[in-house]
């Protein structure tokens, strides 16, 4: 499935080719953090291939001239069904409400950036109309949602214990500095 969203949200501008390459170099990159996190540092799995899959993502960006934002979209996009399966499975294996809830609010997220990625052009208050923005607003909802649970005190799969409050917090900075940016930014 990530291998399709991200195809889809970059095949009008990019050959199949590089495309492939750069979700394959991507997936590649999440599976070796993974790996490594759990054999070194269990329980910062996510966090780990979070950082290899973006240092992967400017890499393959840098080596194939992608733009950022559309690039950055694509990941986000594409690893948002991955990440509600991920919940799904664990709410299924462990019988966990807070993770079976987790999947039903990215699965709604899932379905809030469809309908941004329709409808963002049309905002007044969103000038630019580059592309990015239902990936950037995604991103911070995500973000913002683990931050907001973290320093409520409930713990989920894939938290990093007392640093998941700080690592949450700074991806949604940076996310809404981006967002802000990509805006400022017209056609």
């Amino acid at each position: 499935m990530f291998l399709f969203v991200f195809w889809k949200r970059m095949r009008e501008d990019f050959s199949s080719q590089i495309i492939f390459q750069t979700a394959s170099a991507i997936l590649i990159g999440i599976g070796l953090g993974s790996l490594v996190s759990s054999i070194f540092i269990p329980g910062w799995s996510f966090w780990i291939s979070l950082v290899i899959a973006v240092i992967v993502m400017l890499l393959m960006q840098v080596k194939f001239k992608l733009r950022f934002y559309e690039t950055l979209e694509a990941l986000i996009l594409a690893s948002m069904p991955w990440l509600s399966l991920t919940f799904l499975i664990d709410s299924i294996r462990v019988s966990s409400m807070i993770s079976f809830l987790s999947f039903i609010v990215i699965l709604v997220m899932v379905f809030f950036s469809y309908w941004l990625d329709m409808n963002y052009k049309s905002f007044t208050w969103y000038r630019s109309g580059k592309v990015g923005f239902a990936g950037l607003s995604i991103a911070i909802l995500f973000f913002l949602t683990r931050t907001v649970l973290a320093v409520v005190g409930i713990t989920m799969l894939s938290f990093a214990g007392k640093f998941e409050v700080v690592f949450s917090g700074i991806v949604t900075l940076i996310c809404l500095i981006l967002l802000i940016n990509l805006g400022r930014n017209t056609k």
